[in-house]
């Protein structure tokens, strides 16, 4: 299996099944010298951990980081960084039933097509569990680029949507609620509706929004590794993505020239910023945001068709442990892969760039 590595000089590579004896990665590129604030890993780790609250699934896992090289008396010597993360709450015998199933519209099926063989118990290697190795990742990007300020939250859950602008809202709240909405309003009501979804034993999917802030005029390459495009691409890497926009996004394929264009201050600022931060590929200095669309969990607790390795349509109803709506955890995931983005960027603009 190829594709389970990111980035150019600051590179990730994961490793690990959902129900393996642990998830892990490498970190390559990261620079020497840089002082590791162990603790702010961890919490980046419980902001994405299963078990947090009432509206996600309920699989116990502490998701504690062993870090095996990399680093030595708080901080970063430059070699590659090796951690661990122990599964320590795999239930696999709640997957017997899909051991010779497909579920709709998971990964078993092409899975198992392209290789052959399939670890059924918690979808394996193609479960968002991997992304908890993204977070370690993306926790010490952030350390590395204390004065960027990248803050994600949850703008709509299914129906419900978040409508004010992100300068009207108060990030200190994100972490006030289990939705990670800062709007308290609108976060009850999500909340209401994500409970209630669950009794039905059905999910909903939800939007993520995304504003990075601080960011230096320079980062991004044109042609092919535009800024926006490698955020795009690692948003939609993240399971259960399905769609990206950034600045005016589709909305902005209906306005004119004359009311898209962001004019400039004497001091190269904008008096708007549809661009989303960024023209030509490259960041302009202005604020970065962008949305990302999750879809419906597929496993839903109710009865539907599914497929059997032998070509037989048969019923199945989902078992386990599994969230009725993915985006109150995938906040911090959003996060992390935006700041390995731009600590890749920082890196590769370093080597020929006296900008920053």
């Amino acid at each position: 299996m190829a594709g389970n590595n990111y980035g150019t000089l600051y590179r990730i590579t994961t490793f690990g099944e959902s129900h393996g004896e642990a998830l892990g990665g490498i970190i390559d590129g990261c620079p020497p010298g840089i002082t590791i604030d162990l603790e702010a890993i961890q919490k980046e780790m419980s902001r994405r951990k299963p078990g947090q609250s009432a509206i996600v699934t309920q699989r116990k896992e502490p998701d504690d980081v062993q870090f095996l090289s990399g680093i030595f008396e708080g901080k970063t010597t430059g070699t590659p960084i090796g951690f661990i993360i122990p599964n320590t709450n795999q239930k696999s015998d709640d997957y017997s039933h899909i051991k010779d199933n497909y579920r709709p519209s998971h990964a078993d099926y092409v899975y198992e097509k392209k290789y052959g063989v399939r670890d059924y118990r918690g979808g394996g290697r193609s479960s968002a569990r991997e992304t908890a190795s993204r977070v370690v990742a993306g926790a010490i990007a952030k350390q590395m680029l204390p004065e960027i300020k990248i803050n994600a939250y949850v703008s709509a859950v299914g129906p419900i949507t978040l409508d004010k602008p992100y300068q009207d809202l108060d990030f200190s709240k994100i972490e006030s609620n289990p939705v990670r909405c800062p709007d308290e309003e609108s976060a009850v009501i999500m909340e209401d509706y994500i409970r209630e979804i669950r009794k039905q034993g059905d999910t909903v999917g939800g939007i993520v929004t995304c504003v990075i802030q601080n960011v230096p005029i320079g980062l991004g390459e044109p042609v092919f590794d535009k800024l926006h495009a490698e955020l795009g691409k690692a948003m939609l890497s993240i399971n259960a993505v399905k769609g990206f926009e950034y600045g005016s996004g589709f909305d902005g394929a209906q306005m004119k020239g004359s009311e898209h264009n962001d004019l400039y201050n004497a001091d190269g600022t904008t008096r708007t910023n549809l661009s989303g931060g960024i023209q030509g590929g490259i960041s302009n200095g202005m604020d970065i945001y962008f949305r990302v669309a999750f879809k419906p969990v597929a496993t839903i607790m109710q009865k539907q068709e599914s497929l059997d390795n032998q070509g037989n349509i048969t019923e199945m109803t989902g078992k386990g442990r599994h969230d009725p709506c993915v985006v109150p955890r995938a906040v911090p995931i959003v996060e992390a892969m935006a700041a390995i983005v731009l600590a890749d960027f920082y890196l590769i603009n370093k080597t020929y760039s006296s900008t920053i």
